[in-house]
């Protein structure tokens, strides 16, 4: 054997004794991590939005790679839940039992005026496009969309639902009104234009009809109006100056128009939701419809748990999927999925009472117009399927 061999298979045992140590020390350092991306990866996979969590005091720089990549689009289980269940939609009772009584909108324009200027860079506002969901409590539509089911009826039964025909029918001839366009918040409004982030000094809230989301519902009425569909839009001011009893408010004034009108069939009580992350980061959620920027919509159609008298809820809900489809095969991705759940919001008035979250606080006003627009166009095509 000469040296050089000799040389060579030294190096080779060397070599050989020094990296696979390494290389096992090295993995052994690194497993961690890999799991959690695999667990993270797995966990979004089945629905599961856990965010990769680290402690920035102990974090390694490896670790810290790895928040830099996950954070910035990860939802923790306790964000996704605010996220899909409008946590600001609270039925809050009037004190002392009475139903508080509604303002006009002109009588109460200048009590919470829009700011001229809110400049101040308090908070991050991030843009956020909710797509397509797995996991246990999520199915699809035939026609179109998503519903995410948070009761104990089963996604089969809900399936089954949403294949049958709604039990109202529409009059393309008659000139009483249908249709009924109304907000229970009327105060809830958005950001003066797309941006980044937020001033802490807006409230998210004016009596300024232009500005909030009675705007939203005129673009949504704007397209009925061109098909020439009858329909009342209720703007009167349920929630100032006090927001409790809100809902008792509108329901009477709804109650009164229905008796009224009682050729209304659909009646769509129209907000704005509010999403924002544990560290104060706020939340846009956008689809780009036709080149434009709209702000994502979630219809919420509430169940009954027993406790709630309203026992069509499921013909409600098979509005709610018939209105999903349409939204989404006419503008696809304008949609978060229609949260099913234990909620009332005056569901029993009609058999086609839903609420329709447009957009959040962390949206521009005209984010939010655009979306009625495109909201009212699915209306009017829904109006045609129905008559």
């Amino acid at each position: 054997m000469n040296l050089k061999t000799i040389c060579i298979r030294a190096l080779t045992v060397i070599l050989t004794v020094f990296f696979i140590p390494v290389g096992i020390w090295g993995y052994a350092k690194a497993a961690p991590y890999i799991a959690k991306i695999a667990s993270g990866s797995a966990g979004i996979t089945m629905g599961d939005y856990n965010t990769f969590k680290y402690n920035s005091s102990t974090s390694s720089a490896a670790e810290e790679i790895l928040k830099s990549v996950f954070e910035p689009v990860s939802v923790t289980r306790r964000s996704a839940w605010d996220i899909d269940m409008a946590p600001q939609e609270l039925e809050i009772p009037s004190e002392g039992g009475e139903v508080p009584s509604p303002k006009p909108s002109e009588e109460v324009l200048n009590a919470i005026p829009y700011p001229e200027s809110m400049e101040n860079h308090d908070g991050v506002i991030e843009k956020y496009t909710y797509g397509v969901y797995t996991g246990e409590q999520y199915f699809d539509l035939d026609g179109g969309g998503q519903v995410r089911n948070c009761t104990e009826l089963s996604n089969d039964e809900l399936y089954s639902e949403s294949l049958k025909d709604v039990e109202f029918e529409l009059d393309p001839d008659s000139d009483e009104p249908q249709i009924l366009i109304y907000h229970t918040h009327a105060t809830e409004s958005f950001e003066p234009y797309s941006r980044d982030y937020y001033d802490s000094s807006f409230t998210c809230k004016t009596t300024d009809p232009e500005k909030n989301i009675v705007a939203v519902g005129d673009k949504i009425c704007e397209q009925l109006d061109k098909a020439g569909i009858t329909y009342i839009h209720d703007t009167l001011v349920h929630d100032y100056p006090s927001y409790n009893g809100s809902y008792e408010s509108s329901r009477a004034t709804v109650q009164e128009i229905l008796e009224e009108y009682p050729s209304i069939k659909i009646a769509l009580d129209i907000h704005r939701d509010g999403i924002e992350r544990e560290d104060g980061t706020r939340l846009a959620p956008v689809a780009e419809i036709n080149g434009r920027e709209a702000a994502q919509i979630m219809i919420i159609s509430g169940c009954d748990d027993g406790t709630m008298n309203m026992p069509d809820y499921l013909q409600n809900f098979r509005f709610a999927s018939l209105l999903q489809s349409e939204f989404e095969t006419m503008h696809c991705g304008l949609t978060r999925p229609v949260l099913f759940d234990y909620r009332f919001y005056n569901q029993d008035l009609t058999t086609g009472s839903l609420l329709i979250e447009v957009g959040s606080h962390g949206n521009s006003l005209d984010q939010a117009l655009y979306s009625g627009e495109l909201i009212g166009e699915s209306l009017v095509e829904i109006f045609k399927k129905l008559s």
